[in-house]
């Protein structure tokens, strides 16, 4: 006899708080692979994780889980809390439904296999290790792509990847801000060029061992607002977070021994993710609307506490004397000498440590180059020498070796393919919900010299973290800031960084 609720809603919850179990079962499993896991252990955890994408699929696409959606969208009440678990769950099962279970499966496996072959084709510095894993990927994400195309989810494959990651949004949406932001950028990057400045780096190099760049950012990461009793800091090959939960949120990072910018300002990054996930309200944990909105967003905490925050003077008005306990040899600099060294403007090979003003020109190469590989007019063995002639034409740099280039990024292993526009998205609003917390807190950066960043966590709390998806990215973006989605504030604050650095504006 069935002991299943009677009222829908609950039933559902019910229902989805298993599949919910079932993504955290393969995210842990993920994490470990990324971090602890043997080598051996490739071929056993990519069936693991097969299995549990096959039991997540069946669970997911069972027609009473569908019946059970529709009979608690009829009785809940338009904009509540309910109507928003009833459209989420449609659009997961919605996307779910098109892609055949067995699809699902092959492509689990095949991203822990992929993802294995070019952590080591990034240790080995070639890319043919990746190659045949890789194009295997690629063929599967146009499968997926084809049949949601197929089911009306999306109306071109490319659509269908990105609404995964930013969802309802469109190539045609993206093409645009990017095209733009090149227009801007470029001549910005070049001017700077022409200056003949050249910013003092010094006060950044030195000798830094590891275990104090660690202890310095788990001390920074504190002050931030995250907890150590819900999370913990894992060295990995790619930075990145992940979160089981509210109570169970973790980030990865990797370092320089000479230069502390990356791993620091990495681990900010990553906190920035963190305090999001475990921002996120409890009472929703497990259901349809419980994570967050869209990656665009995601991003825009971590950018916003790793430049906005991490960069700014006030934060190293405070962090300043604790570095220098951290690293005795670093010599008193103030933050008036450190700041120019925290905003070089030079074009670099590495997207993750690609300063504020050229990220985005990272996103574009990456964006241009998965339209012309999903197109079809480029295949896989191509990416290498494609790689190359965009960061050419872009960013007028060329990587000596595979590992700088092609291979630096871990994302299309895991067949994410639409995943990139996301950061330019993030680097926008960063700057849009800045603006708007400091309309409401006033001034920020004195708060952050004195060491207070609990009013701008508070305020990312009560306007983006505690809505989770309950309003489609858009309206929580209106509803927090008081305007779309722009480019305006982000503009102003580069444009103002560069001209305060090299006294040059465009």
């Amino acid at each position: 006899m069935s002991t299943e609720p009677t009222d829908p809603t609950q039933a559902f919850l019910d229902r989805w708080a298993d599949i919910a179990a079932l993504e955290r079962a393969s995210a842990v499993l993920g994490w470990d692979q990324e971090t602890c896991m043997p080598p051996a252990g490739q071929a056993s955890r990519g069936r693991t994780l097969s299995a549990l994408a096959g039991l997540h699929h069946e669970k997911l696409t069972d027609p009473s889980l569908a019946e059970l959606v529709e009979q608690a969208g009829a009785v809940a009440e338009r904009g509540s809390a309910a109507h928003a678990q009833v459209r989420e769950a449609q659009r997961c099962i919605r996307r779910a439904t098109a892609v055949p279970g067995e699809l699902a499966r092959r492509v689990a496996e095949t991203q822990s296999r992929s993802l294995a072959s070019w952590q080591q084709a990034r240790r080995d510095d070639d890319f043919s290790v990746f190659a045949p894993d890789l194009t295997e990927m690629v063929s599967l994400t146009r499968e997926v792509a084809d049949a949601l195309v197929a089911a009306g989810v999306a109306a071109r494959p490319y659509d269908a990847l990105l609404d995964d990651y930013e969802p309802g949004m469109t190539e045609q949406d993206v093409a645009p801000v990017l095209a733009s932001l090149r227009d801007r950028l470029s001549p910005l990057v070049q001017a700077v060029a022409d200056s003949g400045v050249v910013v003092d780096e010094g006060v950044a190099h030195g000798t830094f061992p590891g275990p104090a760049q660690e202890a310095f950012a788990r001390e920074v990461a504190v002050a931030l607002g995250y907890d150590f009793a819900a999370g913990r800091l894992d060295e990995s090959a790619h930075p990145f977070s992940t979160g089981f939960g509210p109570g169970d949120v973790r980030i990865t990072w990797r370092w320089l021994d000479d230069d502390f910018r990356s791993g620091l300002f990495g681990v900010m990054h990553e906190t920035g993710h963190a305090l999001y996930e475990q921002g996120l309200p409890a009472a929703w944990d497990g259901t349809p609307i419980g994570g967050a909105v869209s990656l665009g967003v995601h991003e825009s905490q971590s950018r916003l506490f790793e430049n906005l925050v991490g960069r700014s003077r006030g934060f190293w008005e405070w962090a300043l004397p604790r570095f220098h306990e951290a690293f005795p040899a670093s010599g008193d600099v103030s933050p008036d000498a450190l700041w120019p060294a925290l905003h070089t403007t030079r074009p670099s090979l590495v997207r993750v440590e690609a300063d504020e003003a050229t990220y985005n020109l990272h996103i574009v190469a990456r964006f241009e180059i998965e339209r012309r590989l999903f197109a079809g007019d480029v295949d896989v063995h191509e990416l290498p020498e494609l790689w190359d002639a965009t960061y050419d034409e872009l960013l007028g740099v060329h990587a000596p070796t595979p590992a700088d280039g092609v291979l630096q990024d871990i994302h299309w292993s895991m067949g994410a393919f639409g995943y990139f526009p996301t950061y330019t998205l993030g680097n926008l609003l960063s700057a849009q919900l800045f603006a708007a917390a400091e309309r409401d807190l006033g001034q920020l950066e004195p708060q952050f010299a004195r060491g207070e960043f609990g009013p701008l966590l508070g305020w990312l709390r009560t306007h983006v973290h505690e809505h989770a998806s309950r309003y489609p990215a858009p309206e929580l973006i209106e509803r927090a800031t008081g305007a779309p989605l722009a480019a305006d504030d982000w503009l102003a604050y580069i444009t103002r960084t560069v001209a305060d650095v090299y006294g040059v504006t465009v």
